[in-house]
């Protein structure tokens, strides 16, 4: 799937230098997506085999560091590079180039070779991380939590853009714009930062639950202030609370797999972390269109609110849980 990726960014590449029709952008994009959805659900699955199940939560860490680092290392290096010269097509091909990073670790790193083993036949082994999930309810829990989380309370991230124009008059093509949306990616990448390092031993259903709270108060700041200027700290802390909250569910939600379930029920995970936010930006653009984006934002705001109370993990049985190291 790297190399998947690797040579659609090639074509991508193609296709800006002439600039190509904008449905060849949507095949080359979504063949990208595609590998992406393909490639996710394993690349996580393999990580926690790589430490001790101890060091799990450290592991996870800092592999949504490096996620979140790219959210701000890649727009500020792509700004430098169209300041030197560099055009759009050579971002794209310098892009293309990263994927060798990995594909060359893969080729070093010995990984287990740990597989499922569905006692499913047929078209039900379809449903196997279904069935691991709901048999095990803090699994079904922080799953519900984090599609309705992504549903109606991370439309923004999507329409991140539109945001910034209508709340805060701030252009989508200008450099005050790239700025404030490094400023959340570096706020999400300090959250997943301090999920392994300061709040490594904190119990990870409190920090969850005030990780809710804390998305809440500043997503309805993010949502009522009117200018740039107070945005830009808004955001940070935006962007921390909303992945320090992600990284501790992440976490207790591979804790509670053991090694041969995960590449069943990740795929899971990814649906409703990443392939929701999505669906929540379909469904809230008209809205914003029609009565603007801060109704939007504060019902986000009230609704991650409650899911600080409903997502209490220690409120289910202990058996909900599977035995931990």
């Amino acid at each position: 799937m790297q190399w998947v990726q690797l040579v659609f960014s090639l074509v991508l590449a193609a296709i800006v230098s002439v600039d190509g029709p904008i449905w060849a952008l949507f095949l080359a994009q979504t063949s990208i997506g595609v590998a992406n959805a393909l490639n996710a659900p394993a690349f996580q699955a393999s990580v926690p085999m790589l430490v001790d199940r101890r060091d799990l939560a450290g592991a996870i860490s800092l592999n949504s560091t490096q996620l979140n680092g790219s959210r701000v290392v890649g727009p500020a290096i792509a700004a430098l590079l169209a300041i030197w010269g560099v055009s759009t097509a050579q971002i794209f091909v310098i892009n293309a180039a990263t994927y060798l990073f990995l594909i060359v670790a893969l080729f070093v790193v010995q990984i287990p070779d740990i597989r499922s083993a569905p006692t499913e036949t047929g078209w039900r082994r379809a449903l196997s991380g279904v069935n691991i999930a709901a048999s095990r309810p803090v699994l079904s829990r922080l799953l519900w939590s984090m599609t309705l989380f992504s549903l109606f309370s991370l439309p923004y991230i999507g329409l991140f853009s539109s945001v910034a124009r209508l709340n805060f008059g701030i252009s989508p093509v200008g450099s005050t714009y790239r700025w404030l949306y490094a400023v959340w990616g570096l706020g999400a990448l300090c959250g997943a930062l301090a999920t392994g390092t300061f709040l490594a031993h904190k119990h990870r259903p409190t920090i969850i639950r005030l990780g809710f709270t804390g998305f809440a108060v500043a997503l309805a700041a993010f949502a009522l202030v009117r200018s740039a200027i107070p945005a830009f700290p808004i955001g940070f802390v935006l962007g921390l609370f909303y992945f320090m909250t992600a990284n501790a569910m992440v976490t207790v939600f591979q804790q509670n797999l053991r090694d041969n379930e995960r590449v069943t029920v990740m795929p899971l995970w990814f649906m409703s972390f990443g392939g929701t936010v999505t669906i929540g930006g379909l469904l809230a653009g008209p809205i914003i269109d029609a009565i603007g984006s801060r109704w939007v934002l504060l019902f986000g705001a009230v609704f991650a609110l409650y899911l600080s109370w409903w997502s209490d993990l220690d409120r289910l049985p202990a058996d909900s849980y599977l035995e931990q190291p």
